[in-house]
């Protein structure tokens, strides 16, 4: 089990935080209420979604089923990544990053194939994934000299997310971020007698 504590802590940490919050916005708020948490630049508001992270949808039963599906073999295939890095000491804070992407998909995946099925509203794989996290820092309308979008309303940062979403987001970010660090490879000079020229 050696260098599996860590990653194993993150993963546990990040599914038991965004399953406890998923599960009281389930249980204690009704669809699209909200609340305020920081003025009205962090809000609580629940919603679902039958796609992808941040809403995005890909449509239809069969859709939902196959998504549902692709999840389960992403998350198999990351899950062997992290396993394999591990295995041959790949460098902590990639091991890390991958854990939390790792968890992330995982939290999406307990929705999608459990929660239409706990709760009652549908079958096995076609569960909604919850969403609650939204952040509309700055609001406005988009100059009217834009091309196609001008002088249509913008929000920055309009997607709501959980926080599944938020431990995908933040390994990736971390990965592309510190990837020169990760990837290095140490390359050693070798010197020796016979590739020195002596001069007398």
């Amino acid at each position: 089990m050696k260098g599996y504590t860590k990653p194993l802590l993150v993963i546990f940490l990040v599914l038991l935080a965004d399953q406890l919050l998923k599960t009281w916005i389930k249980t204690n708020m009704y669809l699209g209420q909200e609340f305020n948490i920081i003025g009205k630049w962090f809000i609580i508001h629940f919603t679902e979604n039958n796609g992808m992270a941040f809403g995005m949808e890909f449509g239809g039963e069969f859709g939902k089923l196959a998504l549902s599906l692709f999840r389960i073999a992403a998350v198999a295939g990351i899950g062997y990544g992290l396993h394999y890095l591990i295995k041959h000491k790949y460098h902590r804070g990639l091991i890390l990053n991958v854990a939390l992407i790792f968890a992330g998909a995982l939290g999406n995946i307990i929705d999608s194939v459990f929660y239409g099925k706990i709760y009652g509203y549908e079958t096995w794989f076609h569960g909604r994934v919850v969403d609650m996290l939204y952040f509309p820092i700055a609001e406005g309308h988009f100059p009217s000299w834009i091309p196609i979008w001008g002088g249509d309303e913008f929000v920055f940062f309009r997607p709501v997310f959980n926080l599944a979403d938020a431990a995908i987001s933040l390994g990736v970010i971390l990965i592309l971020t510190f990837q020169k660090n990760y990837f290095k490879e140490d390359v050693k000079d070798e010197v020796s007698i016979n590739s020195e020229i002596v001069e007398d």
